[in-house]
């Protein structure tokens, strides 16, 4: 059988001026002849950027990534896309990630690339980079960024999910502004993303659960020497996948996302998890719904003992055996038998891994907590869907009655939560409006709204929470999310007000307001949206197009992929 052509054949082995000009301006970097003949080209797709700290050290890693390559009979080519920095992107990286995945299905399809290396970190860079890569279909593997070391201040370990306690206590005055400095100082200490189960490590680990990378990917810290060793391996291995023509609708399978949604209940990973996964699969063309993550992962416990859910960091969990370690526990619930990008099955690869601390990866007969995953609620606040972290939240509230707190946008909660006169107490229901998709374009992090100074004055530290926007993955607390459709389209969600009486039950999958369908549409009558924040450019364009949460925010006419074929391909 002979070996299928290289696709970037359609360039180099031109004869006449076509082939003259993508050969001859190449070679201006010093490339000689032979590079271009019978070798698979391979894209580094890199998010390196200065204003992406995350992944400010990629331009290091992506030489590794290059000497695999090369080791592989392989040449590399290293090209730039769009780079969402979490910390830094106003209003939100969210609002970008759309934009950042047509780059790089764009950047892909339009160059001679045979297979692509992804370097990802930072939260949105993951899941950009996988759909727009999905979009085009060709060999593909994922290389992620790693956490960075846990952070050290005075003696106790330090990151990102203290920030929101932190910022409780100097709100309740119980730490002083140099106090926030000294500890800012220690928490960052080293290259890589979020140190805790964020939104970034849930992405490593799920790009890890799916078949995407390497085994042993999601863990490895940042500043670690085996992170550069994986990276060269993986580019060694993209060249072997090339020559297999193994492509990413091989990999990402129906039963690859089960496995990603059970092992996400597992390590309890972020909320966000929910709409990049359904986003990607709405690229790759697996039907996967919102009610899948609660059918899904039912029985599955957390046996990750983690921050937020927990007391650990990733940097913990790879040393006491990483995903592999955690995956190998999850026997019973995966598809054992699914591929990975290194040609072998996902139980291939944990079989023989080992737990070395219990205390970090606990067993399934005996798990860190029993209540894991994120639920689906629906109701008549979210018809089609919210969501909430339960292991993240608080017992006693996972069934709750209270009186809500409305807000109307962002700006009205920033001038009210602090107000002494505020009509809350402990058994209150804070709502947010307008920070979905469409009504605050990008959907915020800003689900996991902080509680009232008087309040926490009192020793309160949680409330139930309702948006219908999103919170980090770092965030806790009984918040629920998501909520669809969002106020900015008019459903129930858009006319709840102040003094509404509101019934979470989360062990019933159900988020409802004590009022009739009449008085909800009589409501609805009066109801008129916000105006548009602008029509132009591609905010414009997000507002237009931008599909609701539990459709995964992608865009509608990125839904599914085009293909690797150039339609004009001459110059």
């Amino acid at each position: 059988m002979e070996p299928k052509k290289l696709r970037s054949s359609a360039w180099f082995e031109r004869t006449g001026k076509d082939g003259f000009i993508y050969r001859a301006w190449m070679k201006n970097q010093g490339i000689p002849d032979y590079e271009f003949k019978n070798k698979p080209i391979i894209g580094i797709c890199n998010t390196w950027s200065e204003l992406t700290p995350c992944n400010a050290h990629f331009r290091e890693l992506a030489e590794s990534v290059k000497r695999g390559v090369s080791e592989a009979g392989g040449f590399p080519v290293e090209f730039p896309v769009m780079s969402l920095g979490e910390t830094l992107m106003k209003p939100t990286a969210m609002l970008y990630r759309n934009l950042a995945s047509m780059d790089v299905e764009e950047s892909i399809r339009a160059n001679p690339l045979d297979g692509v290396v992804l370097l990802v970190g930072c939260d949105k860079t993951t899941p950009a980079l996988v759909m727009g890569a999905c979009s085009v279909n060709i060999p593909t593997i994922v290389v992620s960024g790693g956490p960075m070391l846990t952070g050290r201040h005075r003696g106790l370990p330090v990151g990102t999910s203290d920030l929101w306690r932190l910022q409780d206590e100097l709100k309740g005055e119980k730490i002083t502004v140099d106090d926030m400095l000294a500890i800012e100082a220690s928490m960052c200490r080293s290259r890589g993303h979020c140190a805790v189960m964020g939104t970034a490590s849930t992405m490593a680990c799920m790009v890890e659960a799916l078949g995407l990378s390497l085994p042993g990917n999601a863990a490895i810290p940042a500043a670690d020497a085996r992170r550069k060793v994986l990276a060269q391996l993986s580019g060694l291995r993209i060249v072997e996948m090339v020559k297999e023509d193994m492509k990413l609708s091989d990999v990402l399978t129906r039963s690859a996302f089960e496995n990603a949604i059970i092992s996400n209940a597992a390590i309890g990973g972020s909320t966000n998890f929910v709409i990049h996964l359904i986003a990607i699969a709405g690229r790759i063309g697996v039907d996967l719904s919102l009610d899948d993550f609660n059918n899904i992962a039912l029985n599955v416990p957390l046996i990750a003992n983690l921050q937020p859910s927990g007391r650990y960091f990733m940097e913990d969990m790879y040393y006491a055996g990483g995903l592999p370690a955690v995956l190998k526990e999850l026997e019973q619930f995966l598809h054992n038998d699914c591929i990975t990008v290194n040609g072998k099955t996902i139980r291939e690869n944990y079989q023989a891994s080992e737990c070395y601390n219990r205390e970090v990866i606990s067993t399934v007969e005996e798990p860190f907590n029993p209540i894991s995953g994120v639920v689906v609620l629906k109701g008549n606040i979210c018809e089609d869907g919210a969501v909430i972290k339960p292991s993240a939240a608080s017992t006693a509230l996972l069934q709750h009655t209270g009186k809500a707190m409305v807000f109307e946008d962002i700006d009205d909660y920033k001038s009210r939560i602090d107000d002494p006169n505020l009509e809350v107490d402990e058994t209150s229901i804070l709502v947010l409006k307008n920070v979905g998709p469409k009504g605050y374009p990008g959907m915020p992090e800003v689900g996991n709204m902080g509680l009232p100074k008087k309040l926490l004055e009192k020793g309160v530290t949680d409330l139930v929470r309702i948006s219908d926007g999103r919170m980090s993955g770092t965030g806790f607390g009984t918040v629920v999310l998501h909520a669809s459709p969002e106020a900015a389209c008019g459903g129930n969600f858009s006319v709840l007000q102040t003094g509404d009486l509101i019934t979470l039950n989360v062990q019933e999958r159900s988020l409802n307001v004590h009022l009739t369908d009449e008085e909800l549409q009589q409501r609805k009558q009066n109801w008129k949206p916000q105006p548009v924040i602008t029509d132009r450019g591609y905010v414009g364009l997000y507002i237009k197009h931008v599909q609701q949460a539990h459709l995964g925010a992608d865009m509608d006419f990125l839904h599914g992929g085009s293909g690797s074929n150039v339609s004009k391909d001459s110059h």
